[in-house]
């Protein structure tokens, strides 16, 4: 039977006593069943009148640390906005200065003793969180301070951008307790590549937001987290000019195309994609408005 980690595997990681005590600095592909435990306060959901949404991981004592029930509320919150037309951008941040330290250090030791079919059956759980959340047809931006840990830099990857301030610190650990990033994996490497997911798996070393952005895990870091102020209103303020249909339509055209052999039958597809967008109320709209110098009904 597996032993629960103790605080000396998880100073391993090379976090404080301290931190070992209160965190868990990896992912974990254990998830108890969310969906009887989600509750909305794990998760906060605020949204402004013209479409901006924000979801907050709203447990700042224990660094935002996943466990059951903050995975049954997360995706619970990412799946509804799958429908919400209206939305133009979702930022996805943590309470209290900490985007996510991975997997809940209580949650794991409960997890310790469950047998192979469960362990199975709840990493699902995890893994359909992940897939709502990137299947939102808004831009979707992760806001990460202190540190993104397994999990909580899946999270990140998850997204389609992200910004990290100065001094964020990132892992994937597992490795060091014997696991592996399974359920993140898919959209680590579709974030840095697989050379460098191997490479980042293997070691579970930590590294910074600067190295994050070059590996292109993040896409900005800012100075302080004062400067993620500036960086909400201009996406927020940019986003206001895309149609929001054809912003879903891109990014599922992204995930279609990506790995294709380029033959005569993407390019029917995309020929079929775009002469559709053409002839919707949105292109129609948007031609228009271009072709009378006026701004589009969605930008007003």
């Amino acid at each position: 039977m597996a032993k629960a980690p103790t605080d000396a595997d998880l100073n391993a990681l090379d976090i404080t006593d301290a931190e070992a005590a209160e965190i868990n600095a990896i992912a974990h592909p254990l998830v108890a069943d969310p969906a009887p435990d989600a509750d909305d306060s794990l998760v906060r959901i605020d949204a402004t009148a013209d479409g901006i949404v924000f979801i907050t991981i709203n447990r700042p004592a224990k660094r935002n640390a996943f466990d059951a029930a903050t995975i049954g509320a997360l995706h619970e919150a990412f799946e509804s906005l799958h429908g919400a037309d209206h939305v133009r951008v979702v930022f996805v941040r943590g309470a209290g200065g900490t985007f996510s330290a991975g997997a809940d250090l209580s949650w794991m030791r409960d997890a310790a003793d469950w047998s192979e079919s469960d362990n199975r059956d709840d990493a699902m759980d995890l893994a359909r969180m992940l897939k709502a959340l990137y299947d939102i047809p808004a831009l979707t931006v992760a806001l990460i301070e202190g540190a993104a840990m397994g999990g909580g830099a899946g999270l990140v990857a998850a997204c389609d951008r992200a910004v990290a301030v100065a001094g964020t610190k990132f892992a994937f650990s597992e490795v060091k307790l014997g696991l592996i990033p399974a359920t993140i994996a898919p959209y680590v490497i579709e974030a840095v590549g697989a050379r460098r997911a191997r490479a980042l798996f293997a070691t579970g070393e930590l590294f910074t937001a600067d190295q994050a952005l070059a590996f292109g895990l993040v896409d900005q870091v800012v100075a302080t987290a004062g400067d993620l102020d500036g960086v909400i209103q201009g996406l927020a303020d940019g986003m206001k000019a895309c149609a929001p249909g054809a912003v879903g339509d891109a990014k599922r055209l992204v995930h279609d195309v990506a790995g294709q052999e380029i033959d005569h039958g993407l390019m029917t597809e995309t020929a079929r994609r775009i002469a559709r967008a053409r002839v919707s109320e949105e292109g129609q709209e948007g031609v228009r408005a271009f072709l009378d110098k006026r701004k589009p009904r969605w930008a007003d």
